[in-house]
């Protein structure tokens, strides 16, 4: 029998900008890349289009509203860990109401982009990382 490859998760992610400054958020220890810092946002349910898992994500994970006509897609990331596979959807949210605050028990931080490689992230953000520096 053949082996078919299997499909990634599929999650969306915003990076949530204000005046010059990106909000991470420090991933709890229990979940995969866990300690490490992200990018907010989550995965994306079966059927659900992008944005309304973005929408949704954010709001339950960080307590800010964002409208579906405003964040911005910005391209994709397909990432290959050993243990499983992520299509990272990206969106940059500039526009949001709400003070972010972590609802999970997660630290969130307001960070400038230079400071960024203070922080340690998941490998399969470093595009982000780079789109970041390259356009702030």
């Amino acid at each position: 029998m053949p082996t078919t490859e299997a499909e990634p998760i599929r999650v969306a992610v915003g990076v949530i900008q204000r005046d010059d400054f990106i909000l991470i958020a420090k991933r709890p220890a229990h979940l995969h890349q866990g300690g490490l810092w992200e990018f907010p946002g989550g995965k994306i349910q079966l059927g659900e289009p992008a944005v309304g898992a973005l929408v949704r994500e954010l709001e339950e994970e960080i307590g800010i509203q964002i409208s579906s006509e405003d964040p911005e897609y910005l391209f994709s990331v397909r990432w290959d860990y050993p243990d499983k596979q992520v299509m990272l959807e990206i969106y940059l949210v500039d526009k949001f109401s709400g003070d972010p605050e972590g609802k999970e028990g997660q630290p969130v931080k307001w960070v400038r982009p230079e400071e960024l490689g203070e922080y340690q992230f998941p490998e399969a953000n470093a595009r982000i990382l780079s789109w970041i520096l390259e356009t702030n």
